[in-house]
C-alpha cells in the first residue's frame, strides 16, 4: 500500500496504437480493461502508444515476460503493460493490473474493483482461436478471474465480424495485417481480405452473438436498477465486458453497433453508456 508523503509520479501505461485520432480509435479489449481500471481508480497516468508490429520488441525491452502462449508453446507478446515508478512494479496482464491497483491503491477513485458477487457465466468454445485467452488463476478474486476467462472466450468466438474493420495505423497497416495473416495461416488464410465476413456467414455470427449476450445478460437482470451487475455500483466485471463492447463499438458498422446495443432491451447499450465516465484516454 502506498503510504509515502512524496508526490506520486504518474503511472506509465502501454497501449496499442491505432489510426489517429487514437482517442477515438483505440479499441484493443485487454488494454481497455486496464484503462477502465485506471480511470475507475482515478489514477494519474500517461500512455505510451506502441505500433502493433513493435509490441513484442517493446514489451521485451521493458523486461516484462509474456503472460500467455500460443498452442505451439510460442510466447504471445501483447499489451497492456503498466509500470509504477513509485513502487517499481511492472505488470503485464490486464487482470493483474486491476488486482495491483486495488491492492496498492485500495481507497483511490470509485471504490473497490472487486466487490463480492457471483459471476456464474460459462462459455464453452466450439472451435480453436487464433490467439490464446487469459487464463484463470488461483488466489485473489478467483470468481472474477473465471468470469474474465469465460467472457474473453465468448467474445473472441465472435470477433470475426470485427477484425476486418480494425482501424490500423496507416504507418504500419500492411505490417499489422501481415501479422494477422501469419497467425491465421494454420487455418488456411493467406490474405487479410479473407478476414472479411459477409452475407449469410455474417448473419450467422451475429445471431450467435445475440444468443451469447442473452446468456450473459441474465447476470445483469439480477439487479434491475442497472446498468451494472451490482446496479449503480460498477465493478471490474463490468469493465471486462466493457473492454469488448468498446472494440465492437469502434469496429462494427454503425448500424450493426446500434443493433447489438439494442438487443435484450438495450441492456448492453446502457452498460456501455454507463461506462463512459471511465473512458477518458490520457
Amino acid at each position: 500500500m502506498a503510504t509515502s508523503s512524496k508526490p506520486m509520479e504518474p503511472l506509465s501505461f502501454y497501449d496499442i496504437l491505432m489510426r489517429p485520432p487514437v482517442a477515438s480509435t483505440c479499441c484493443s479489449p485487454n488494454p481497455w480493461k486496464a484503462r477502465f481500471a485506471l480511470n475507475f481508480k482515478n489514477m494519474d497516468y500517461t500512455t505510451t502508444w506502441v505500433a502493433l508490429p513493435d509490441v513484442a520488441k517493446v514489451r521485451s525491452s521493458l523486461g516484462v515476460d509474456a503472460c500467455r502462449k500460443f498452442a505451439d508453446g510460442e510466447d504471445f507478446y501483447t499489451l497492456p503493460v503498466l509500470i509504477d515508478s513509485n513502487t517499481g512494479a511492472k505488470v503485464g496482464d490486464s487482470f493483474d493490473i486491476a488486482v495491483y491497483l486495488q491492492s496498492q491503491y485500495p481507497t483511490a477513485g470509485s471504490g473497490h474493483l472487486f466487490p463480492p458477487q457471483t459471476l456464474d457465466f460459462v462459455y464453452q468454445l466450439e472451435t480453436p482461436l487464433l490467439v490464446p485467452l487469459s487464463t484463470e488463476r488461483e488466489g485473489k478474486y478467483e470468481e472474477y478471474a473465471r468470469f474474465n476467462t469465460n467472457v474473453d472466450a465468448a467474445f473472441t468466438a465472435h470477433v470475426s465480424i470485427c477484425a476486418f474493420k480494425l482501424p490500423f495505423d496507416p504507418a504500419t497497416e500492411e505490417a499489422s495485417k501481415a501479422q494477422f495473416v501469419q497467425r491465421a495461416s494454420a487455418y488456411g488464410l493467406t490474405s487479410f481480405d479473407q478476414f472479411e465476413v459477409k452475407g449469410e456467414a455474417r448473419e450467422k455470427v451475429k445471431e450467435s452473438l445475440r444468443l451469447m449476450l442473452g446468456d450473459l445478460g441474465k447476470l445483469y437482470l439480477r439487479d434491475p436498477s442497472g446498468p451494472f451487475l451490482l446496479g449503480q455500483q460498477a465493478s471490474y466485471a463490468d469493465l471486462i465486458v466493457g473492454g469488448w463492447l468498446r472494440m465492437m463499438k469502434v469496429t462494427l458498422p454503425e448500424n450493426e453497433w446500434e443493433e447489438v446495443s439494442s438487443w435484450h432491451g438495450g441492456l448492453f447499450g446502457r452498460l456501455y453508456d454507463g461506462l463512459e465516465k471511465f473512458m477518458e484516454v490520457k
